[in-house]
């Protein structure tokens, strides 16, 4: 439990959940009313799809970014909600396709779409979140978040392609590897810090500022995460975890492991990696363990939250620049 946070200004900064829920309460519930008013459809078997997705919500990191942001900047305005809405579902469509992608049967403790259904729902759910993402983006009358939000999932989808052209590359490279995550993770996030300061009418500089505080903690997530793949606990992430493993794709624990093995351990992690079964989480723990791999992704992790933190100087303190602050911790700090 992450305690109270008291600054040298005298702002009190509760803990983040006890603070979200009360400082973002109204906005949240307004973005949900817009997500659930556009995705309504009246054909029976899309509306039991996109209310499967209800199963999906998990933390709303991404609209929980771009309201804090908005707030730190002096206020949320409608169009913020809107845009909260959107990359909402443009997270929700990744999330379908990664499901397909790693062969994934579970999301939050339920089946996913195409464990439920099939790929081939999957693959038109997704489309269909992505295109009344695109049209939602429309009604806010300004071309630039439409220009924004295109040139961020342009590179969230690049990020996903690379992953999976490097999949089975068991030479990838550290640079290679943050490549990867900058695009489908990172960019997604600094976004959502953008747009929060760009439609609070923030200078230039506060704007690059706060999208690089959101690039740094979105690749501080993906860290996490990466590491909650090879260590985490199913009961507890509510995801089938280890499909980097099937998939052959390295992230960074691995890569550090890699080329820091003797030659025997060397030959042991690659006879793990290309060999069938589901047994490689348990096999690589102790290699992960003995060349100190796990410790060198966390701390690379607190490094990229630690520049996200010094990106909010371009902020006055307030309540939400404390929780953007907490939030650095947060995403590194984390068992789901």
């Amino acid at each position: 439990m992450i305690p109270q946070l008291h600054h040298g200004n005298g702002i009190e900064t509760p803990r983040p959940a006890a603070a979200l829920a009360e400082l973002l309460a109204d906005d949240l519930t307004e973005v949900e009313r817009i997500l659930a008013r556009t995705m309504q459809s009246n054909r029976p078997h899309v509306a039991k799809l996109v209310a499967h997705l209800a199963h999906y919500r998990g933390k709303r990191l991404r609209p929980v970014l771009l309201l804090l942001t908005a707030q730190a900047c002096g206020g949320v305005t409608n169009a913020h909600h809107v845009l909260a809405a959107v990359v909402e579902m443009i997270h929700t469509a990744t999330l379908v396709h990664d499901d397909i992608l790693d062969n994934a049967s579970v999301r939050r403790h339920v089946s996913t779409v195409n464990a439920k259904w099939d790929n081939s729902s999957s693959v038109l759910l997704g489309d269909y979140l992505f295109t009344h993402a695109f049209h939602l983006t429309a009604t806010i009358g300004d071309a630039k978040a439409c220009e924004i939000i295109g040139d961020a999932t342009n590179k969230v989808c690049e990020g996903e392609l690379q992953q999976i052209g490097e999949r089975g590359n068991l030479d990838l490279s550290e640079d290679d590897y943050f490549r990867i995550i900058d695009g489908k993770t990172a960019e997604l996030t600094s976004c959502c810090c953008r747009l929060g300061a760009m439609y609070g009418d923030r200078d230039d500089d506060t704007i690059e500022s706060l999208a690089r505080y959101g690039r740094s903690l979105g690749v501080a997530f993906q860290i996490a995460d990466d590491l909650l793949d090879l260590v985490g606990d199913e009961r507890t992430t509510g995801k089938s975890l280890g499909t980097d493993l099937e998939q052959h794709k390295l992230t960074l624990p691995l890569i550090w492991l890699r080329d820091r093995t003797t030659s025997e351990q060397a030959g042991r992690f690659r006879q793990i990696l290309t060999s069938p079964g589901n047994h490689k989480r348990e096999a690589l723990a102790p290699l992960l363990t003995e060349t100190g791999a796990l410790h060198h992704a966390r701390r690379r992790a607190e490094d990229f939250a630690a520049q996200a933190r010094a990106e909010l100087d371009c902020l006055p303190p307030s309540k939400y620049r404390g929780i953007l602050e907490q939030l650095t911790r947060q995403v590194v700090h984390r068992s789901a």
